[in-house]
């Protein structure tokens, strides 16, 4: 009877395990089994939000899933950045960042997240040029236009940023440093008013990514006298490069990548990462992501992950030797 039993039992288990083995990968395999949440740190509208939609469209398409875009601007992007960093780390709720939410702003204001640990990387977007912008009607045609002048009068000539320690700002620095000059810095409480006074022509240059200049290049709203770029890019083929325009040494961009909460499954982050990559080579996104200036990149988690501590460390280091100081 003992040995009866016995058998029955060793006979149950191994059902039970046959019907749990087949269920538990079915589980590994459900991601995404619901809709995935993209988070912007910055508001609708702009080129991040463009970017973030597109992109998110697209992964979507290629895991099978809705993909809802929520923006969460404030804090100078540490805002919706910290929401990714305390999520669940499921693979549900992402990040689109960058130099802001992993360089900048953390190196400037405390941040509630530590952009070096709180984030698995899920690949590399793109990255996006500085372009020197001034009003159309500027007497200032050339960077060597705008050194000259504030040599000759020191601090007369002022850029504009979406805030100190922006990359707008930060790029300013650069210039400032291996020009010489006492270009005056003017900080703007982010959104688009520091462009508005460029238009209007309180503003004498303005730094700019092309995620958000461009549009006004091309709209003829303000001009483009310069791009950091290695060569000129055929959307703006009159444009210069800075190195062209006798300034090699300046180098400095943007950069966008998509993040995940610090201890996401590696399977989740490789499958999140894997629809990325597709997502950049879609023509339509090369291409719309061209048109403001993004040279779209791999998607690689890997570069990414490699990428974060050089550039976390290099605006550390600008933002100390500028003495760059928060709003």
């Amino acid at each position: 009877m003992t040995d009866h039993r016995s058998t029955r039992r060793a006979l149950c288990l191994a059902a039970l395990a046959c019907a749990v083995t087949p269920l538990t990968a079915l589980a590994q395999a459900a991601f995404p089994s619901r809709p995935i949440t993209v988070v912007v740190p910055y508001p609708p509208g702009g080129a991040n939000d463009m970017l973030g939609r597109l992109i998110g469209q697209k992964m979507g398409e290629a895991l099978g899933t809705q993909v809802i875009v929520d923006n969460k601007p404030g804090a100078a992007a540490l805002l919706g950045a910290n929401a990714v960093a305390k999520a669940a780390p499921d693979g549900y709720t992402v990040l689109v960042g960058g130099l802001a939410t992993h360089a900048a702003s953390p190196n400037l204001i405390k941040a509630d997240y530590n952009p070096l640990t709180d984030f698995e990387a899920i690949g590399l977007i793109g990255q996006a040029p500085i372009v020197a912008t001034v009003n159309p009607d500027s007497p200032y045609k050339t960077l060597k236009d705008l050194v000259d002048a504030d040599k000759k009068n020191p601090g007369s000539v002022m850029y504009g940023s979406s805030g100190n320690g922006s990359p707008l700002h930060l790029a300013g620095e650069i210039f400032t440093e291996i020009t010489g000059t006492k270009m005056t810095h003017v900080p703007y409480k982010g959104g688009s008013a520091h462009t508005l006074d460029l238009i209007g022509g309180r503003l004498h240059v303005i730094f700019d990514t092309t995620t958000a200049a461009m549009g006004q290049i091309k709209g003829g709203k303000i001009r483009a006298i310069a791009i950091g770029l290695p060569q000129r890019t055929p959307d703006l083929p009159g444009v210069p490069t800075f190195a062209e325009a006798g300034f090699p040494q300046w180098q400095f961009s943007a950069w966008y990548g998509m993040f995940a909460p610090a201890k996401t499954p590696k399977d989740v982050v490789a499958k999140l990462s894997g629809a990325l990559q597709t997502a950049l080579k879609n023509p339509e996104v090369v291409d719309k992501l061209r048109g403001v200036g993004v040279t779209t990149a791999s998607g690689d988690a890997a570069e990414l992950a490699r990428l974060v501590p050089i550039e976390h460390a290099r605006i550390a280091q600008l933002i100390k030797t500028a003495n760059i100081k928060a709003d």
